[in-house]
């Protein structure tokens, strides 16, 4: 996070409610609250989850400083001893997370926060404006390279970010879901992901001719030279003046970039022509508002690229620029007894699953590669057995029997007590734990066309609770 407090970024509810339980004497009751999303992005098979690191870093900061206790006294509606409260505040939670770069499904507890519920309450939006924003971006990147089939991806899309943040953070996700590098300097100062380009048209039109502004930069970057060819014309002069300059130069790497017309034609016939040159080993690089749908559509015509630079539709997920995370309660605690919680609605999918819980994930034991998740209550036992039956709960009808698994708890203990217990992995790590993990799901969650339906599965127990608190709820309504 930035050294800038940001205690207090977020929604005003959070200050009414927590000030709300501490008049009320509930103030450190404990809750729990699951977070979760409901569906995946672009109507995808599986989202990836980013944003973790962000996240501890900011509960690790959590400190109301002298301005923010002004300023809310300053609003004349909490009690002076709420804020005493607050600024001697020392956040006392238990966190349990699933590890960034893992594949996500909905409905999933990917975080779950366990501790007073005014604490667990208050960190609702910043968790939710992290995790949201990062896991949108990462699912989008890995869309991306998958479409690229093997070619290397490079985020390009610093300019068009929301915002300094959305740049900065972006290009982290985009680097875990798959992209070998970014536009974004600052972010190979600070996180270690290589800071990637070429050249602008600016370049070429500074100098008197084509040629010599290739020839200027071919001399100064012998090692890198990746000329932008689509200035004037790409055909009738740039890669005849690149393929001038390779020739006299002998740039020890080169490459052509091409931002504009008809990718698939245009690489075909510039590969030709640098074929003919004799400069096989010349790469073609493409961008201009690229996303998976127009990349995997040149590649299947024949195209000829060797990268992509991904901007705009990559940095702001532009075919659905929301992720949809949310926050719920799950259970609170009485005297130590867990009173599960949960909330009803006329749309199936925003009822949520109460009680404190676990997610496993089922890997076969031969192949290695997913079967299913199962959420369980925290107390069962690990899921086991060589006839293990799962049904969709989206789908009742639909049951698969497992048998020959393994179950694999995916989530981690994040912080105990408000100590942090977990070390976040690099981001290259992080990265290629991403791909290790993508690598165990079949072929058929990662079309991007009516991907199979994941099951995520319930245990008879968790099952058996929820219906009855629907049945409990509904009761309510009649009296």
């Amino acid at each position: 996070m930035n050294k800038e407090n940001l205690t207090i970024l977020t929604d005003f509810y959070e200050f009414s409610m927590a000030n709300g339980y501490f008049r009320t004497g509930v103030a450190e009751n404990i809750a729990c609250f699951d977070l979760f999303f409901r569906r995946v992005p672009d109507n995808g098979g599986f989202a990836v989850m980013a944003g973790l690191e962000q996240a501890i870093e900011y509960l690790k900061n959590l400190r109301f400083d002298e301005r923010d206790i002004d300023f809310l006294r300053g609003k004349g509606v909490f009690h002076e001893d709420f804020l005493e409260y607050l600024r001697n505040f020392e956040f006392r939670c238990d966190v349990w997370a699933v590890p960034e770069g893992t594949p996500i499904f909905p409905g999933e507890p990917i975080l779950t926060v366990r501790g007073p519920v005014t604490q667990a309450q208050y960190i609702e939006t910043m968790l939710l404006l992290l995790i949201n924003h990062q896991s949108l971006i990462a699912t989008k990147a890995n869309r991306i390279v998958r479409a690229a089939a093997g070619r290397a991806v490079m985020e390009f899309g610093t300019r068009r970010a929301h915002g300094t943040s959305a740049a900065v953070f972006g290009a982290r996700a985009a680097y875990i879901g798959g992209c070998v590098g970014t536009a974004c300097t600052i972010c190979e100062r600070d996180q270690g992901i290589s800071a990637l380009g070429t050249m602008a048209h600016s370049w070429v039109q500074v100098f008197p001719s084509e040629y010599e502004a290739f020839r200027k930069y071919a001399e100064i970057y012998p090692n890198n030279c990746v000329l932008l060819v689509d200035t004037y014309n790409v055909l009738k002069s740039g890669i005849p003046n690149a393929i001038r300059v390779f020739r006299e130069v002998k740039p020890a790497k080169m490459g052509i970039r091409i931002d504009s017309g008809d990718i698939t034609y245009l690489t075909k016939r510039a590969g030709r022509m640098l074929d003919d040159a004799g400069l096989t080993e010349c790469e073609i690089v493409i961008s201009n508002s690229l996303d998976e749908w127009i990349i995997r559509d040149v590649i299947s015509q024949g195209a000829r690229i060797d990268s992509f630079g991904v901007g705009e539709r990559l940095i702001t997920a532009g075919s659905e620029p929301m992720f949809g995370g949310v926050y719920k309660l799950a259970a609170i605690e009485e005297s130590g007894t867990i009173v599960p919680k949960m909330k009803l609605s006329e749309n199936v999918e925003k009822i949520t699953n109460p009680g404190n819980k676990t997610l496993y994930r089922l890997f076969d034991k031969d192949t290695g590669r997913v079967m299913a998740d199962v959420i369980t209550l925290d107390h069962e036992p690990v899921p086991a057995g060589d006839d293990y039956i799962i049904f969709d709960p989206s789908f009742p009808w639909k049951r698969k029997r497992l048998a020959n698994f393994k179950a694999v708890n995916i989530r981690k203990p994040i912080f105990e007590k408000g100590k942090c217990v977990y070390v976040s992995p690099d981001i290259h790590a992080i990265r290629a734990y991403c791909k290790e993990q993508i690598d165990t799901l079949w072929e058929e969650l990662l079309r991007f066309e009516n991907p199979q339906n994941y099951y995520v599965d319930l245990s008879d127990e968790l099952w058996r609770l929820r219906s009855d608190l629907i049945e409990q709820y509904k009761s309510m309504e009649t009296e």
